[in-house]
């Protein structure tokens, strides 16, 4: 439901980019968002 990740999706691939965000999710990774870009760290 986010446009931050259907724009990275479009990019790396829906099901790739979904597999990452539920690992970070899980570990508790902290998003930030820049523009037009997305760091997971």
């Amino acid at each position: 439901k986010s446009t931050l990740v259907m724009l990275v999706s479009a990019l790396g691939g829906r099901e790739a980019i979904l597999r990452a965000y539920a690992h970070a999710v899980q570990e508790n990774y902290r998003f930030f968002s820049f523009g037009d870009a997305m760091l997971i760290k």
